[in-house]
């Protein structure tokens, strides 16, 4: 069973810390607060008061040993930077890393955290979904540069095939699953024709599935 590490204790990383422990997987928890680390310690076994941009004090704690580490870092965005790197310097394979601002994110990428969230971004899209009725339109963020947009088949879609040119040639998107009757189809075929009650989901870069939500909405309205 893989052993994960959380840094950094606030709202985010106090839950992560937490749902990992109640999922039964060995975690390490670690912050700087000893208030907070006291708190912690009710549901996690090991939890250490340490800085967390000393690359010693990580190892000394066997955070170097874990398979994952999750940097709950957010406001500091100098000590969210240096921890990454440190965990980089121990050899810890897979870090996951909470960014504030896109900047933030990009620079966490840059220097190896494998996966950035944005808890407070993804909170609010949530939140938007719940107020908004009948989003036929949403998106997933698969990296810096890359997104997923799962849709209603529109009206002006019905009766084209699944792998027609037009999706690339008119919206630099690629189709990569739907739903027909029910069913998810990863299996594309030329054949298979959208129907209405259809949800495809497509691939593209960033500015290409903004584009395609605006069309989508104006053909719509």
């Amino acid at each position: 069973m893989k052993q994960f590490a959380v840094i950094g204790l606030g709202k985010f990383g106090f839950h992560v810390a937490k749902g990992l422990a109640q999922q039964g997987v060995h975690v390490i928890v670690a912050d700087k607060n000893e208030e907070q680390i006291r708190e912690i310690s009710e549901y996690v076994q090991d939890a250490i008061t340490l800085d967390s941009t000393d690359i010693r004090a990580l190892s000394e704690a066997g955070i170097g040993q874990v398979d994952v580490a999750v940097v709950c870092i957010g406001e500091n965005i100098e000590s969210s930077i240096l921890t990454v790197m440190a965990l980089k310097e121990i050899g810890v394979p897979t870090i996951f890393a909470k960014a504030i601002t896109r900047i933030h994110g990009q620079i966490l990428s840059k220097i190896g955290a494998a996966r950035v969230v944005y808890p407070e971004m993804e909170a609010a899209k949530k939140i938007v979904k719940t107020m908004v009725k009948n989003i036929h339109y949403e998106t997933i963020d698969l990296s810096i540069t890359m997104k997923i947009a799962k849709l209603d088949v529109p009206y002006f879609w019905v009766g084209v095939s699944i792998l027609s040119p037009l999706f690339e040639s008119n919206y630099c998107v690629k189709p990569i699953a739907y739903k027909h009757q029910g069913v998810w189809q990863t299996t594309l075929d030329n054949e298979d024709i959208l129907e209405v009650g259809d949800i495809l989901v497509v691939i593209g870069d960033n500015a290409h599935i903004e584009a395609l939500s605006k069309q989508y909405k104006n053909k719509l309205e």
